[in-house]
């Protein structure tokens, strides 16, 4: 599959220069090239509830790769990264619920780091080279990360974190311990930390000589990895349904509304995708959806910032030959506090489901709408991201209670003194990245 970039038709490159270089040089980001997605409807009617995961991953990560490398090798890929699975639950007739908390540590992008790791790990052990991830995280992105490179050769992660908030990582899994992860503590806000990444890649040298790339999905294969979900979600309810099917998500940062589009492209048969309305992607005076940024041209905004995922401009692009399908595909809907808890109380009392506030949101959108959908004999998939027990807080306020919380994403939270000195400029840490590596 050749890739182009949101600010220059006329680049195409494959998927493995796409992954390796992160972001294009003119300062867009990588998406399909509109004429290099197949039309997969034979084999997407092909699959069942017996099809796996890793199955139907294989066969996309061969879609994507084309004769860069065999699909003995694809299958490889899949299977390693994937020990873990969604789980799709059917809530009612018409409502099913499609759950991505099961990996490492209970949050949906155990998928894409998983798969991306994987990817990076077997072709670089085949063909040579080593990546250095670089990203912030305000969350277990660092204990993932110590799951995912165990064992790992070709690939070691520098995490930065707020002071005195570094948690779930292994002292074994440490750089100096003989492991893969470096955290750094950086004396500054989210945002003073996220500029200085920007300064970090924004020295092209210095990235390339490192090696650097990021985990999130600004990286094509991390996006890419997320498209798996759809066709594993209507292989599990295409036999127990007759009609017409919409998702459900909360906003996030687009990466699973692009997802969800791109399997379209690949024949999937969805119908809409549902989601709460943002600043950046909501609704004009007529109802139609719009996404703000599209009122500044391509060419006046600043290069993507590798620390921000550019999944707007990916959706801008998707729809740039055909704006009425957009209005007739994606439906933002605004969704006040009141609606999410109402949401939140009717999946608890229905049917048992505990919803962090991401999945309040993401059902309140759509629940105007449901019976419509269901009268036609169609159906709903909730996404439900992260487990709920990491939003304990939300689900105590609005239902007096709290879900359980599972062990591996409890040990994902325990803190870790590092007993250094926080860094404090994007100098620092090029420095450290040139001492340490």
């Amino acid at each position: 599959m050749q890739f182009t970039s949101t600010r220059n038709s006329k680049l195409s490159v494959k998927f493995s220069q796409a992954v390796k270089s992160c972001i294009p040089e003119d300062g867009g980001v990588y998406v399909p090239s509109p004429d290099a997605i197949y039309d997969l409807r034979r084999w997407i009617y092909y699959i069942n509830e017996e099809t796996s995961f890793s199955s139907i991953a294989g066969t996309l990560t061969s879609a994507f790769m084309q004769d860069e490398i065999s699909p003995i090798l694809c299958e490889t890929i899949a299977t390693t990264a994937f020990p873990f699975k969604p789980n799709v639950k059917q809530l009612d007739k018409n409502l099913f619920q499609m759950e991505l908390f099961n990996g490492y540590t209970g949050c949906y992008r155990d998928f894409g780091v998983s798969y991306l790791c994987s990817y990076l790990e077997t072709t670089q052990q085949l063909y040579g080279g080593s990546t250095l991830f670089l990203d912030y995280t305000s969350g277990e992105l660092g204990s993932l990360l110590c799951n995912v490179l165990r064992n790992k050769k070709h690939i070691k992660a520098v995490i930065l974190y707020r002071k005195g908030t570094v948690r779930g990582i292994s002292k074994e899994d440490l750089i100096f311990n003989g492991g893969n992860i470096l955290p750094i503590e950086i004396d500054a806000s989210e945002s003073q930390i996220k500029e200085m990444l920007r300064q970090v890649f924004a020295d092209k040298e210095f990235v390339k000589e490192n090696n650097i790339s990021v985990a999130n999905t600004t990286n094509v294969c991390r996006l890419m990895s997320q498209v798996f979900y759809y066709p594993y979600s209507f292989a599990q309810i295409k036999n127990k349904i007759d009609g017409e099917i919409y998702y459900a998500s909360d906003a996030g940062n687009y990466s699973t509304l692009m997802s969800g589009l791109y399997s379209w492209r690949f024949a999937l048969p969805v119908n809409g995708f549902y989601m709460p309305a943002t600043s950046a992607l909501s609704c004009d005076l007529q109802g139609n959806p719009k996404v703000l940024d599209s009122f500044v041209d391509l060419s006046k905004r600043d290069e993507s910032n590798p620390v921000d995922p550019a999944n707007l401009e990916r959706l801008e692009n998707f729809f740039s030959l055909n704006g009425i399908m957009m209005r007739n595909f994606v439906f933002p809907v605004e969704v006040d506090e009141k609606a999410r808890e109402k949401a939140a109380k009717e999946l608890y009392m229905k049917y048992g489901v505990f919803a962090d506030r991401a999945t309040a949101s993401a059902y309140a959108s759509v629940i105007n709408d449901a019976e419509e959908i269901y009268d036609e004999n169609g159906a709903v998939v909730l996404i439900s991201q992260n487990h709920p027990s990491l939003d304990a807080d939300y689900c105590r306020h609005v239902l007096g209670q709290v879900p359980s919380m599972p062990d591996n994403v409890k040990e994902s939270l325990i803190p870790l003194e590092l007993n250094k000195a926080p860094l404090t400029s994007a100098e620092e840490i090029k420095n450290l990245i040139k001492n340490t590596f």
